[in-house]
């Protein structure tokens, strides 16, 4: 079993890698392989909608999200931190999810080259957010959730938090349990 963090945080040591290296050590203490991927240190590029990843389920794009995509089919779960910015979720993270499209076809169906590695793959979110009202994260739940139950994926479900400076979640054992628990699911089939 092998579970990809994705940080789509430009804050390291911030709350969401906190939260998001929380998760990983409960999917190592139940016995999976671990990686964790910060979008920040990577040159992605967003999507250019040249529609040729849609014939070829290969990327017109030539940046770091090739190894990325190597990693994603490689990962039976996938859990992704990101923090609340401006009622959304970074751009490093909306680049990163938009590039998602190599995997489909025109219609929005799996690529038949890569069904069999996406098929019920395991995805997991964790939000933080400034705001005392966690739901301001919902517009990041409302880009991932319906991406995997449009594709068949399995929902792991969502840790939302709140926090502001950074590190301060080492003080929300609520959250910090949340994020574990989150990791040991993704690893547990």
């Amino acid at each position: 079993m092998k579970v990809l963090g994705i940080m789509g945080s430009p804050r390291v040591g911030g709350n969401s890698d906190i939260l998001l290296s929380q998760a990983l050590s409960g999917a190592k203490e139940a016995g999976a392989d671990v990686e964790k991927v910060i979008l920040d240190r990577k040159k992605i590029s967003g999507c250019k909608d040249c529609k040729k990843c849609n014939k070829m389920g290969i990327c017109a794009i030539k940046d770091d999200m090739l190894e990325i995509q190597k990693k994603i089919l490689e990962a039976d779960a996938i859990i992704h931190s990101v923090p609340v910015y401006f009622f959304s979720m970074t751009a490093q993270m909306k680049a990163y999810l938009d590039r998602w499209c190599v995997f489909f076809d025109e219609k929005w169906l799996w690529q038949k080259i890569y069904y069999p590695k996406m098929r019920g793959k395991r995805i997991g979110l964790i939000t933080v957010c400034g705001n005392t009202d966690v739901h301001m994260a919902d517009p990041i739940v409302n880009c991932f959730k319906p991406t995997v139950e449009m594709s068949k994926m399995h929902w792991l479900g969502t840790v939302m938090t709140s926090a502001n400076e950074k590190g301060e979640i080492v003080d929300n054992k609520a959250a910090i349990e949340q994020a574990f628990e989150l990791g040991k699911k993704a690893a547990t089939p």
